[in-house]
């Protein structure tokens, strides 16, 4: 029996004065990925020579494609990232992670179930020196799908997540005015149940004081509740327009 070829996967990275930490991470991801797979890097006009490395890492390896965001922040590099992929499966990527090195082997299999939308694998918070803070991030946030449930307090996590690439149609673009990509992304693949979360720990998620994002708000209530309520309304405002087409 022939085996079936591998699924083709893009990685997406965003990138923003990274360059202590974004070797560690690349070092992690490589080795899972095949000459057809892609590493789609978009950086955010970092001043710390990461666009410099990353220039010479293209000069080497023809799997990385570069780009810089042309939008602000965060969310926005991420949403570059997206748009620029090819491949059936997108992987999103933190600069400061370390991924497990079966964290492509052991997803895939599960995007068999042609149901399954996004994938959102367990992670282990670690701190600068990979000393374990938090053995399991599933565990401390209670994770579960569910479209309502994550509205109350969302348990997806882009360092984690894998999803088909079909799901570009419907999130993108990203509203700037959402509180996380990953938060956008899962709640609606959520509407349609598309979302699975599994139990294998596949990412070491470093928490420096200096990620991009945080796992803990320092928000009040309020601002909270006007966060959720407003997300809400922007994945209302996108399914009107999706089922309009």
């Amino acid at each position: 029996m022939q085996k079936q070829p591998k699924t083709r996967i893009s990685v997406c990275m965003a990138t923003y004065n990274g360059r202590h930490f974004i070797e560690e991470q690349l070092n992690s991801i490589f080795p899972q990925l095949s000459e057809h797979d892609e590493l789609i890097i978009s950086d955010d006009h970092s001043t710390d020579g990461t666009w410099e490395f990353l220039l010479e890492l293209k000069a080497k390896d023809p799997r990385v494609r570069l780009f810089q965001n042309d939008g602000k922040g965060l969310i926005a590099n991420f949403a570059n990232a997206i748009q620029q992929s090819a491949h059936p499966i997108i992987f999103l990527s933190d600069q400061d992670d370390i991924w497990h090195l079966d964290k492509v082997e052991k997803t895939l299999p599960y995007f068999e179930n042609p149901k399954t939308k996004v994938v959102i694998s367990d992670l282990i918070i670690v701190d600068n020196d990979l000393e374990i803070l938090v053995p399991s991030y599933q565990a401390m946030r209670h994770t579960h799908s569910g479209f309502w449930h994550n509205i109350v307090k969302s348990s997806y996590i882009g360092a984690g997540m894998a999803f088909r690439s079909e799901l570009k149609e419907i999130v993108l673009p990203i509203p700037a005015e959402v509180p996380m990509h990953d938060m956008w992304i899962g709640l609606l693949a959520d509407y349609y149940r598309g979302v699975v979360f599994i139990p294998e720990q596949l990412v070491y998620y470093r928490r420096h004081g200096l990620n991009a994002s945080e796992i803990k708000t320092t928000a009040s209530r309020v601002q909270q509740f006007k966060w959720r309520w407003n997300a809400l309304q922007l994945v209302r405002k996108r399914i009107k327009e999706i089922k309009k087409k």
